[in-house]
């Protein structure tokens, strides 16, 4: 801060002995230092208070920048939602359905294991249609 060299001290305490004489000097001295230290406390703790109110309104804008995200979030949230129940009456329109009383319920189908050695019933009768149908009528038979 000040650029004050050893021999600017020199000369300023020659100039205070001088001045104030060695009975007052000491007296002086002391009471310059204690001076002194009040103001680098006083000095430290504008410091700190300073930087306090900086991180307070640094926190400050942290949460405002996160109570708009939380509340973009809720909105995408929301739009997710009414968009889910949108489609879900859309399709049960759709299907001539009434709607569940509950959806916490949803019973799943049992899957039945079919037999490999057993063909499908589905799929022989559109196979015995067609063979009844070419030795019905032979001459519709490709050659």
């Amino acid at each position: 801060m000040f650029d004050i060299g050893f021999s600017e001290l020199m000369v300023i305490g020659v100039v205070a002995l001088i001045v104030l004489g060695p009975e007052r000097l000491p007296k002086v001295a002391r009471t310059a230092g204690h001076l002194f230290g009040r103001l680098q406390r006083y000095v430290s703790e504008v410091k700190q208070q300073v930087k306090q109110e900086m991180d307070a309104e640094e926190l400050k804008k942290f949460q405002t920048e996160f109570q708009g995200a939380k509340d973009a979030f809720n909105g995408v949230e929301q739009s997710i939602h009414n968009e889910a129940k949108e489609t879900e009456q859309h399709l049960l329109r759709a299907v001539d359905i009434e709607p569940p009383s509950s959806l916490d319920f949803v019973e799943e189908p049992v899957a039945h294991e079919a037999t490999p050695h057993e063909p499908s019933p589905q799929l022989e009768l559109p196979l015995a249609a067609a063979d009844s149908a070419v030795q019905a009528s032979p001459e519709a038979a490709p050659k």
